[in-house]
């Protein structure tokens, strides 16, 4: 009897301890995906205004889950879906890449072309409080704030 009992508890431990492992196994870099797993509005960019940026509803999410070190993002400047795939490096650096769109044409989409020219050319990235900031080799950026703290 003490057999049986000590087989069974020893099948029931096993198996905590390999689920414990395997949700552990998909998480990349847990503080690093808790800064950034967000929607994030854009608030500053080129020469064009707040207030036009919030009229036209701009931003990213980046709340799928990482895969591979990737997260598959969305992002919308006022007319049509976009989607990119983001690499986000400890070290600062950001890939920005597969970028592409629905075809909708608006009235004006000049803010939503510049966005999906310049993104991919975004090439390091910083959480700073709220605030998530990307910087092409020129020192142009593209700075975010998060959705749910505003």
């Amino acid at each position: 009897m003490k057999t049986i009992l000590v087989s069974i508890l020893s099948v029931l431990f096993s198996g905590i301890l390999l689920n414990c492992s395997s949700v552990n196994s998909n998480i990349s870099h847990p503080d690093q995906d808790a800064q950034l797993h967000r929607e994030w509005m854009l608030v500053a960019y080129g020469n064009y205004s707040k207030a036009d940026m919030m009229s036209k509803g701009a931003r990213i999410n980046l709340t799928e889950k990482t895969e591979n070190g990737k997260i598959r993002g969305t992002a919308f400047m006022g007319c049509n879906s976009m989607f990119f795939t983001s690499e986000f490096k400890n070290d600062g650096n950001v890939k920005i890449s597969e970028i592409g769109s629905t075809l909708k044409a608006c009235q004006d989409m000049k803010l939503e072309m510049d966005f999906g020219k310049e993104l991919r050319n975004m090439k390091t990235y910083a959480v700073k409080g709220h605030s998530l900031i990307f910087t092409d080799d020129q020192g142009h950026t593209m700075e975010f704030i998060a959705a749910d703290w505003d």
